[in-house]
């Protein structure tokens, strides 16, 4: 019979994973990510104007736009009878009509060498993302003369 010689599987100790090239893939991924990102204003970064604690001496020429969200999200334009309704489907967050009437407005109001103001009432009960879509809207149509009111028709 002939010999055979049996080897016992030598184990490691501290057996290791090589993960260098792991953390290279992770940090390619990282750099992807961050090239490929767009850049978002953030709210904080609009400059609007927000009012003064006391009243100023200089009245506004042009009327105010008011601008009121309810609690169901809808965005109403204007008081009164004459108050149209907006945007309601606030599943949408760009706003057209919004954007439309806005348009209108701060272009009127730069006709008349006039700064275009807007005054914003929101529903207490309203999403504070509806809200911010608003002031997203004012900032696209760089409107920065923007005051919270509570006061309701």
């Amino acid at each position: 019979m002939s010999r055979h010689k049996k080897y016992d599987a030598v184990e490691e100790e501290n057996a290791a994973l090589d993960i260098s090239s792991l953390i290279d893939v992770t940090f390619l991924l990282l750099i992807y990510f961050l090239v490929t990102s767009a850049v978002q204003v953030r709210e904080t970064d609009l400059g609007m104007k927000l009012p003064a604690a006391m009243p100023g001496d200089k009245q506004p020429v042009i009327e105010p736009l008011f601008i009121k969200i309810d609690a169901s999200g809808i965005i109403y334009a204007g008081v009164g009878p004459g108050q149209q309704v907006l945007d309601s489907d606030p599943a949408v967050r760009d706003l057209p009509m919004l954007s439309q009437q806005l348009d209108m407005y701060a272009s009127a109001a730069r006709s008349a060498n006039s700064t275009p103001l807007v005054q914003l009432w929101a529903d207490g009960g309203a999403i504070t993302q509806r809200v911010i879509d608003v002031i997203n809207a004012l900032a696209a149509k760089e409107i920065q003369s923007v005051t919270f009111t509570d006061l309701v028709d």
